[in-house]
């Protein structure tokens, strides 16, 4: 199958950008890695992907860097040219094209209690039927989890899996303050019919099929764990509920590529006790 050729060579050029972000960005190197003309490789690139090259790098670098505006106290000159700007004042624009503030005010606001709970209440309690899905694994820091939906993604598309109701969830069974980021498990999931069946690297793998407590997030992705942080140091206890025996759930319901990091919209399943009862 054509579509397969192509998005396996694709796909090493994808694997080669996530091995080597801070390197300069070359495209004689990643096409000779997807092994396709340099005259072609970047409008099959784009055309696959759904953006370019540079744009690939500048969303995943400046996603890292929000990452270590939270949990760091590093300077932002430094993260700045961490994230190839030559200077604050560029990375600084860049930032806030993005993000809606500058890195500063990125992370003395985000670091507001009252203002992180404005982004999250209120929080319901729903039943979230079986999903029947396409899944991929995932071992590492859980912001590059990204490389497994861009992997998942490249397989689904050619074969007619990626509709308008197909929904992208992410299972995350480790606590990342406890487990070493390189160690973090989860699977990077989109919906499928039952009947679909799965060719390596993907599996099949259900979600859902019990009660949870749901919390809509609107924001960037690297503000994900302090949302968390909330939920469990707050929100459970206030409401006297308990977790139940099975991994948190993220549903992502728009794509990174098409809006800035602000207003990123993400659920966040917390299992409830009273497993498997219906409404």
């Amino acid at each position: 199958m054509v579509a397969t050729a192509y998005e396996a060579r694709i796909l090493r050029a994808v694997d080669h950008l996530w091995a080597n972000l801070d390197a300069p960005l070359d495209l004689d190197r990643l096409a000779e890695v997807a092994c396709f003309s340099p005259y072609h490789f970047h409008r099959l690139y784009r055309g696959i992907t759904g953006e370019t090259v540079a744009e690939t790098v500048r969303r995943l670098r400046l996603h890292r860097a929000a990452g270590a505006l939270l949990a760091s106290e590093r300077p932002i000159a430094e993260i700045a040219a961490t994230a190839g700007y030559g200077s604050q004042a560029a990375f600084t624009r860049a930032f806030a094209a993005s993000y809606g503030a500058g890195p500063g005010l990125y992370r003395q606001s985000a670091a507001s209690a009252h203002q992180l709970e404005e982004k999250m209440v209120p929080v319901e309690t729903l039943y979230l039927p079986a999903l029947p899905c396409l899944a991929l694994a995932h071992v590492g820091p859980e912001q590059h989890i990204d490389k497994a939906f861009e992997t998942l993604a490249l397989h689904a598309a050619p074969r007619g899996l990626m509709t308008e109701t197909t929904r992208f969830f992410a299972v995350y069974y480790d606590d990342p303050t406890l487990v070493p980021a390189e160690a973090l498990r989860s699977h990077a999931c989109l919906t499928v019919p039952p009947d679909t069946r799965a060719e390596p690297p993907l599996e099949r793998l259900t979600v859902g099929g019990r009660r949870y407590a749901v919390a809509r997030f609107i924001g960037p992705y690297a503000e994900l764990e302090r949302a968390y942080h909330w939920l469990y140091s707050t929100w459970l206890p206030q409401q006297g509920v308990e977790p139940g025996d099975a991994p948190c759930l993220e549903e992502y319901l728009n794509d990174p590529k098409q809006v800035p990091p602000a207003e990123l919209e993400t659920l966040i399943y917390i299992p409830l006790a009273e497993a498997g009862l219906q409404p």
